[in-house]
């Protein structure tokens, strides 16, 4: 089956780019705006905290997008998976930063940690976080392996992860970014039947890595920063 187009369109680029196929008309950006601002005030179903799993992945400008996503959520999500570029030295007082500002618990994510509802795993820099499923839930995985798009950890090596072990069940989100590290890991993704988001270009500080994955078909939808925490939990309430 052919993968279908993001639902909304992007503003036309300054460069050429591969024409995007048609698709479902976009969603006005006002009404969009009031659909997330209402699924933030209903709760997640509880089936959804055990059976989800969520993937982030992000570059440059991520660590604020990061801030504004997650600061967003309620204390009642799946557990979420996080890479985003950044030098070893700053990752662990990152997540300390970021669990002071959300009602989710955000930590560094430690080999072979069960991945628990409510709780934000950040990647550490020096190490790939990868997504293995165990009875009953999943677990973060760290690996030394080499870079992969010059990076580790890559965003590409933890959304192959999930495409090969959490699949349909699997939400992934595409925040600003240099470059297109996880633009190939979120296709496997939706390929496997998960459901995609990618930040648009408008709030992007560079739209790189989310300009990569919309235009090669990994995006299921394309959304502003200020939209992605209420589509979530949209998705959530209907799966």
């Amino acid at each position: 089956m052919p993968i279908k187009p993001p639902v909304r369109a992007q503003a036309p680029l300054a460069t050429p780019a591969p024409p995007m196929p048609t698709g479902a008309p976009p969603t006005p950006p006002a009404a969009a705006s009031a659909l997330a601002e209402m699924a933030l005030r209903l709760p997640v179903p509880d089936r959804a905290l055990h059976d989800r799993l969520i993937v982030i992945g992000a570059s440059t400008g991520g660590t604020e997008a990061l801030r504004a996503v997650l600061a967003s959520l309620p204390a009642q999500m799946p557990p979420i998976l996080v890479v985003q570029h950044m030098p070893e030295m700053f990752t662990a007082s990152f997540a300390k930063r970021l669990d002071g500002l959300c009602a989710l618990t955000v930590k560094e994510a430690a080999h072979a940690e069960r991945a628990r509802p409510g709780t934000v795993y950040i990647a550490p820099g020096h190490s790939h976080l990868l997504v293995r499923r165990v009875p009953g839930g999943f677990q973060c995985e760290l690996s030394a392996a080499d870079p992969v798009n010059r990076h580790r950890p890559s965003v590409d090596v933890l959304f192959h992860a999930a495409a090969r072990e959490v699949g349909r069940q699997c939400l992934g989100v595409m925040l600003t970014g240099m470059g297109k590290d996880g633009a190939l890991g979120m296709l496997a993704m939706r390929e496997a039947g998960a459901y995609n988001i990618c930040q648009d270009q408008q709030s992007c500080v560079v739209w790189g890595m989310p300009r990569e994955a919309t235009l090669n078909g990994a995006a299921n939808e394309v959304a502003s920063l200020g939209e992605i925490a209420g589509r979530l939990i949209a998705t959530l309430r209907g799966s």
